[in-house]
């Protein structure tokens, strides 16, 4: 699997025809890189309060591919690349358990919401694992964004639930914010999804 840098101009413009980009020596100087983050939308969950319960979210699991500050390109199926010019504020997967703590405490329905090592006595664990969040650049273009959950209950390990969630968001354009725009709205709609069957599961 290739691990290229898919080069896009600053401002907004390709500097070749798509999928012709001209290709960075690295990832680009971290210092003159657009920083990026995402974005969670209230959740109008229709599943009844938990309040008698707290929940742990760990750090998702990923590919060495996503497990980074990069934005993933996908090329083909069995190339990728990275976004020229452009990071994530943080590794990939912390900025998701971020957003998934923040939206579930949005919620107001649990008792609690906590992180590893924030000494909470936990009922469930939400488990997920990043395996797809890119824009898939063949014709026609898309962001993917697929995030495996399992619910495990705290007391006995046992799996309560499981369920695989993705999302494909249309993308028109070349330039990076319409990339990153894509990808969050694929997140937004995979992330919502899981807050609400998480709340119906427990």
């Amino acid at each position: 699997m290739g691990s290229k840098s898919f080069g896009l101009g600053r401002g907004g413009a390709m500097l070749a025809l798509p999928l012709v980009a001209v290709l960075l020596s690295g990832c680009g100087s971290k210092a003159n890189n657009d920083t990026f983050d995402l974005s969670l939308t209230p959740v109008a969950s229709s599943a009844d309060s938990a309040k008698a319960r707290q929940i742990l979210v760990p750090e998702p699991t990923a590919l060495k591919s996503l497990d980074s500050e990069q934005v993933v390109v996908r090329v083909s199926p069995s190339e990728i690349r990275y976004l020229g010019n452009s990071q994530w504020g943080d590794r990939l997967p912390r900025i998701v358990q971020s957003k998934l703590v923040q939206a579930f405490e949005n919620t107001g329905k649990l008792g609690g919401v906590g992180k590893p090592g924030q000494g909470l006595a936990i009922d469930y664990q939400v488990v997920t694992d990043i395996r797809a969040f890119e824009v898939n650049a063949s014709s026609p273009k898309a962001a993917v964004v697929e995030i495996s959950v399992k619910i495990l209950n705290d007391r006995n390990g046992s799996v309560r639930a499981q369920n695989v969630f993705r999302a494909t968001v249309p993308v028109s354009g070349e330039d990076n914010a319409t990339f990153i725009a894509g990808i969050n709205r694929a997140f937004a709609k995979v992330g919502a999804d899981i807050v609400d069957w998480t709340l119906k599961s427990i």
